[in-house]
């Protein structure tokens, strides 16, 4: 039994990648989780995978950008179990847009980026916080990149969005502290996984040989950290970024 065992967690994007990642790993530790994802396809297909291994799952179609989607999320996971313990805001649009250079990228293209990334965090952890401060508990999480410690190139309006972030968790855990809810940010780096498969390989070469652990990363690298920052066991902690990339920058 972990300290995550009986807890209600919300996992956005947990369809596939790391959320379907986090969202296995949770369920493993007996925690009750939440599938929050905009692909009813994908959403479905883990929610009944974590049910035939004998997890508690419950699938909730949820646009992260829209205020009324976010909204009723936490409605519906309130009904159901009546508090919600934990969140990892992990949806969003993937390194796997890059390749244009700051002059290349498109108005459309930057403003889609900050209504997905920036926005949809901030609806999301506005619709479930509420809740955790009138229980005077509970613990966020939220999802950066190692890239806004060393400044990617051809991915301008990523960086950006995940720098603000960052930003965006130290300003919150101001705000969320003197009722005892935490949030944290975790910062992975360039892993193998689906959502990186258009990452050149000139650039794996280059993370590979600049890491102080000289692997590719996987999913499995980082669901430990979230289930700890989520857990009892981090209870002192907050307003943290925290680098999981192997040692390519030292935070």
């Amino acid at each position: 039994m972990t300290s995550n065992h009986g807890k209600v967690i919300i996992i956005t994007g947990a369809g596939r990648g790391l959320g379907r990642a986090y969202a296995e790993r949770l369920a493993s530790e007996g925690a009750r989780v939440v599938l929050a994802e905009v692909d009813t396809a994908a959403g479905i297909n883990t929610t009944e995978e974590l049910r035939r291994r004998g997890g508690e799952a419950l699938f909730i179609e949820t646009d992260i950008a829209s205020e009324e989607s976010t909204s009723v999320m936490a409605v519906r996971v309130l009904e159901r179990w009546g508090h919600i313990d934990g969140l990892v805001a992990n949806a969003g649009l993937a390194n796997s847009v890059g390749g244009a250079s700051y002059h290349e990228i498109t108005v459309d293209q930057w403003d889609r980026m900050m209504h997905v990334n920036v926005r949809g965090t901030w609806l999301t952890c506005r619709a479930v916080a509420p809740h955790m401060q009138k229980r005077k508990q509970g613990s966020i999480v939220t999802i950066s990149s190692d890239t806004t410690m060393w400044g990617s190139a051809k991915l301008l309006h990523y960086v950006t969005s995940k720098g603000a972030i960052e930003a965006f968790t130290r300003a919150m855990a101001r705000e969320l502290g003197p009722d005892s809810v935490r949030i944290n940010c975790v910062a992975p780096g360039l892993l193998n996984n689906d959502a990186t498969a258009g990452v050149p390989q000139a650039k794996r070469e280059w993370n590979l040989q600049n890491r102080a652990i000289r692997r590719e990363g996987a999913p499995e690298d980082i669901v430990g950290l979230v289930s700890f920052l989520l857990s009892d066991d981090a209870s002192f902690i907050t307003g943290q970024v925290i680098v999981a990339d192997g040692g390519l920058v030292f935070h």
